[in-house]
């Protein structure tokens, strides 16, 4: 069997859902197991429903409830017309919605939002696409059978970003999904939503839909995930920076998570995971070009000096200079232990003889780490940086790549320079503004110039 999931702008609207019912449709002699996204945008506008909620700006958020709900009963209609699955759908995204309004009007006199009121919310995008996209693909003679993703997947309570728990969602998809599979039903569910044990609804965060069918993958022993989306596969590098990005057919694993890691926008770090851990390869296809070759992720794609170039700006790097205390013993153990304290993940660290060097990307918090990592030594903050990587495999073992890198970078200044431990990302630090400008020259030096 595998597990096929759709991407919000791959059930964005009618024709889009028309498109996804054919590819299923297409791949039923191999027992699918679908996963949806919400309709693309929709959840961003159901946070902006629960923050307005929480400032007391009701009209307008009730104006955004009635929005969403135009736009998914427009759909439904056209997918369904007045067909017998209709009125039911219609009847269960009328409730949705009426659900919808009454915890805005909630939250509107409550004052505030927690994480909890917002995965409340967020949830309602997943619900509604997976309801109508099963009826859509049962009109279109495809034995599906709808399934609240929230008996399936089971998290614990850290609302927002919830961490599923494997062992719980293993049993359920042996319960739940696999007996569908076998009877020759194709089950559809919602990405991205979960519940705890005690029944209260969660998310997984941004990309949890890709993270939930690899989880569902995992879970069942699939033979293959298929992510579909709106891009052909993982290209070496951001086609709207790069001109003449190329596709990669292949790629390995290991590549594939650094370059999501790094900014790669077509996969979310956390997806392919659970895939990993069973070696179940994963294809990214563009659902607008179902014929289309798309890329294969896998442990035993080729091994390239490198695969792909991936950036991100928004970078704020902090040095700590402590040149009496670097190589004391329990220094460095010291150092990360107050990141931990103050809630604050690391991408990249570099060391010199007087100083630690590491990349954060997400500023909150700073104030109180700097005030605590003062007690260890100078501290620096400088913002607005950008991270560059450049990933390949056996970019370690090919010094010609390293030096290639390092002079395609000549006349940008470069503020840190590390290699992974696991030798196959060398990650380049510069300032915010020269990331496009980085991008640009390390692609013409491994993959060429653009064709005019």
């Amino acid at each position: 069997m595998i597990v096929v999931k759709f991407g919000g702008t791959s059930v964005g609207d009618a024709e889009a859902i028309e498109r996804a019912a054919d590819i299923v449709k297409g791949r039923l002699a191999r027992q699918p197991a679908v996963v949806v996204s919400a309709l693309g945008g929709a959840t961003n506008s159901l946070l902006a429903i629960g923050e307005q909620s929480a400032k007391g700006h009701l009209i307008g958020a009730l104006r955004g409830v009635e929005t969403l709900r135009d736009r998914h009963f427009e759909q439904c209609e056209k997918l369904l017309g007045t067909s017998s699955e209709a009125s039911d759908v219609a009847g269960e995204m009328s409730a949705t919605f009426d659900e919808l309004a009454s915890l805005a009007e909630a939250l509107s006199i409550l004052g505030h939002a927690t994480p909890r009121s917002f995965d409340a919310i967020a949830a309602f995008g997943e619900q509604l696409s997976s309801h109508l996209v099963a009826a859509f693909f049962k009109v279109r003679g495809i034995p599906a059978e709808h399934i609240d993703a929230r008996d399936v997947f089971i998290t614990d309570n850290n609302f927002m970003s919830a961490e599923p728990q494997t062992d719980a969602i293993a049993d359920n998809a042996r319960d739940v999904v696999q007996p569908l599979i076998q009877d020759g039903k194709v089950p559809v569910m919602a990405g991205f939503i979960g519940r705890t044990t005690g029944g209260i609804t969660t998310t997984l965060g941004r990309g949890g839909s890709d993270y939930s069918a690899s989880l569902l993958g995992a879970a069942l022993h699939a033979d293959a995930i298929e992510i579909w989306t709106d891009v052909d596969g993982m290209l070496t590098a951001d086609p709207r920076v790069v001109k003449g990005s190329k596709l990669i057919e292949q790629i390995r694993f290991d590549e594939a998570s650094e370059l999501a890691t790094f900014g790669a926008k077509v996969l979310h770090p956390n997806t392919i995971a659970p895939a990993v851990r069973l070696g179940i390869p994963v294809f990214i296809y563009n659902s607008r070009n179902p014929d289309g070759k798309g890329t294969r992720i896998t442990f035993d794609a080729p091994r390239r000096a490198v695969s792909a170039i991936a950036g991100k700006g928004g970078i704020t790097l902090v040095k700590v200079g402590a040149a009496k205390m670097l190589f004391a013993r329990g220094f460095l153990r010291r150092v990360f232990e107050i990141f931990e304290k103050n809630g604050v993940s690391v991408d990249v660290v570099a060391t010199s003889e007087v100083s630690v060097s590491v990349t954060v990307d997400d500023p909150s918090g700073l104030e109180s780490l700097v005030v605590d990592l003062s007690s260890l030594g100078d501290v620096s903050v400088e913002r607005d940086r950008a991270i560059v990587a450049v990933v390949g495999a056996a970019i370690s073992e090919d010094s010609g790549a390293m030096g290639r890198a390092i002079s395609a970078l000549d006349g940008i200044k470069v503020h840190m320079m590390s290699l992974s431990a696991t030798g196959i990302n060398l990650t380049i630090i510069v300032e915010g503004d020269q990331l496009n400008p980085a991008l640009d020259r390390l692609h013409n030096a491994f993959f060429g110039k653009a064709k005019k």
